[in-house]
């Protein structure tokens, strides 16, 4: 995998006057807005040549749908002398490098190495941000950063889901994700947008998505300086989504605290069956207090 400058080799003056390897000519002057290559790939699945399956994919997102495996492309198209080859990372007929980083398993060419372009044998595909800044883990079944190892909740095939905001499959998305403190995953341009709309818990399972302290201390402010009339005064049961315990507290209009986490992310539950009666009524008609 990748290319390089080998002792020896032909060099040929490009437009500017210099000498430069064979292999590196046109390098980073084609591809698409996916990735920088000096090829087009044939699609095994209707033999039309794209810049990348990615193209493919958006060409055919609107009529007949159907996407390309990497593993399965097995022809491409030099795009410096048009000649048709099996994939390999060097032209066979005009000796330049298709793609300056090649992965002979994903098939995958790209000549912007900046990426840091490695190839995860466990994920099964390339990845890119550099090897030596990222591990697989093994029950979330995909690699993530070296500052999560040993420090996040591992939630079986994590990545190998649709992110729960815009739905697209993230275990090779190109975007970004991020991985919420419960384990759960999504993009982080729809964790971000789901911020920016006052949305602060996990989609999926309902806990808190970031560190809401600072947030949970000026609730406790406000609850102290607003005084419920008498009639309201009782106590109600919640559940809370952070640590899945139940609390019988004072019931609030602003919001109903975890007795046990100090968590404002609570919803109305009903008395436990091996609890002592209460005084509290019906606590069905209580709003959710999700932040």
């Amino acid at each position: 995998m990748g290319g390089g400058h080998f002792p020896g080799e032909e060099e040929v003056v490009v437009g500017d006057g210099d000498a430069v390897p064979l292999r590196d000519v046109g390098k980073m002057e084609h591809g698409c807005e996916h990735y920088r290559r000096r090829c087009k790939i044939v699609a095994p699945c209707c033999s039309e040549m794209f810049a990348c399956r990615h193209c493919h994919n958006d060409a055919t997102a609107s009529g007949d749908r159907h996407t390309i495996c990497r593993q399965d492309v097995e022809k491409v198209v030099c795009l410096l002398c048009d000649t048709e080859q099996p994939v390999s990372q060097v032209c066979i007929n005009c000796g330049v490098n298709m793609g300056e980083y090649y992965c002979d398993v994903c098939k995958f060419y790209d000549d912007d190495t900046e990426k840091g372009q490695f190839h995860c044998y466990d994920c099964g595909i390339c990845r890119v941000g550099g090897k030596e800044n990222y591990f697989h883990c093994a029950k979330c079944g995909s690699c993530y950063a070296v500052a999560l190892r040993d420090n996040h909740q591992c939630v079986e095939n994590s990545m190998r889901q649709n992110c729960p905001i815009c739905y697209e499959y993230l275990f090779d998305s190109l975007k970004g994700t991020r991985v919420l403190d419960c384990g759960h995953t999504m993009h982080m341009d729809c964790f971000s947008e789901m911020v920016e709309h006052n949305k602060y818990t996990c989609p999926i399972c309902s806990k808190t998505a970031l560190d809401m302290s600072h947030h949970w201390a000026l609730l406790d402010q406000e609850i102290e300086a607003t005084i419920m009339p008498p009639v309201y005064r009782y106590k109600v049961w919640v559940l809370c989504n952070d640590c899945n315990k139940v609390s019988e507290v004072d019931f609030h209009v602003i919001g109903h605290k975890c007795s046990h986490c100090n968590s404002y992310n609570t919803r109305s539950t009903s008395r436990p069956v091996d609890s002592p009666g209460s005084s509290s009524p019906s606590t069905s008609d209580s709003s959710e207090n999700n932040p």
